[in-house]
């Protein structure tokens, strides 16, 4: 590899890295945390409410 290359490499790396730890991690953290919260909200209404 030239050196050229290699540091397009390690600059599309860095750009993964940071897309996937700033953009993918938290959007999927909030899309987990409002499936689990819907599908609470969705038992208890079949259930017929929250416990007692």
């Amino acid at each position: 590899m030239t050196d050229a290359e290699n540091n397009l490499r390690k600059t599309e790396e860095l750009r993964s890295f940071v897309f996937l730890t700033a953009v993918m991690v938290p959007v999927l953290t909030v899309l987990f945390i409002a499936a689990y919260g819907f599908a609470v909200w969705f038992y208890q209404l079949l259930v017929g409410g929250p416990p007692h």
